[in-house]
């Protein structure tokens, strides 16, 4: 996946990091930096792409061992 490609997000990251960007832009950002900021704070929140739907993140083992 070439740098900068966004089809393995969400239709929901994208449209995060749509608004964020939007906010950033509204504080005096450039669109450049709008953008770099606003899918750096999606990838922190999510992890990257395509991590939706259940069963995604690893829970704690039941029986208290690893």
């Amino acid at each position: 996946m070439p740098r900068g490609d966004k089809d393995k997000y969400t239709d929901k990251q994208k449209r995060q990091a749509e608004h964020i960007e939007e906010g950033y832009e509204k504080q005096g950002l450039s669109e450049d930096e709008s953008e770099r900021r606003a899918w750096a704070t999606v990838n922190k929140q999510d992890g990257g792409g395509n991590k939706s739907g259940s069963g995604r993140k690893n829970a704690p083992d039941k029986n208290g061992g690893n």
